[in-house]
């Protein structure tokens, strides 16, 4: 016999903790209610990977079908990466007596604070096959100084 899963939108599996909201980064929050707003849909939003290979901060974005000298745009303010891209995909359809054509038009952006002492100069970005991918050199990290004895003196 088949069984059938019902769903509902209070299924708690489905849905993180309240509080999660918090731990992640501000600007995914953002994000996500800038698509929320945009009528965002899957096809709208951007997927991207963080991670950190080599001590550098390495994002990934999945962008197939964009020309990355055209229709994308990559800056830094206010130390926040900011990815922008425009999509637009147009196919058509010639068949015996009849005509079809589709068109998908979107805009995408997504907002990753970058970690402090992150130098603007040295963040380089390429696309191969789709992927957008920025690399983003992360500062050495400061070497704690070893505890100094101070001398006292009496005046």
């Amino acid at each position: 016999m088949t069984e059938m899963l019902s769903w509902t939108p209070f299924d708690a599996a489905r849905w993180a903790a309240p509080f999660d909201l918090f731990t992640s980064s501000p600007f995914s929050v953002l994000d996500s209610f800038q698509r929320l707003f945009d009528g965002g849909t899957e096809n709208t939003a951007m997927r991207v990977e963080e991670a950190i290979e080599d001590n550098m901060l390495v994002v990934r974005a999945e962008l197939p079908g964009v020309d990355p000298d055209k229709d994308v745009d990559v800056s830094i303010a206010d130390g926040v990466l900011n990815i922008s891209a425009t999509r637009e995909q147009k196919t058509e359809k010639h068949t015996d007596g009849s005509y079809r054509t589709e068109f998908h038009y979107g805009s995408l952006q997504r907002r990753i604070a970058l970690p402090d002492g992150v130098s603007e100069t040295d963040i380089k970005a390429s696309y191969k096959d789709g992927i957008l991918e920025v690399r983003a050199p992360l500062p050495a990290k400061a070497v704690p100084a070893a505890p100094a004895k101070v001398a006292i003196t009496r005046d």
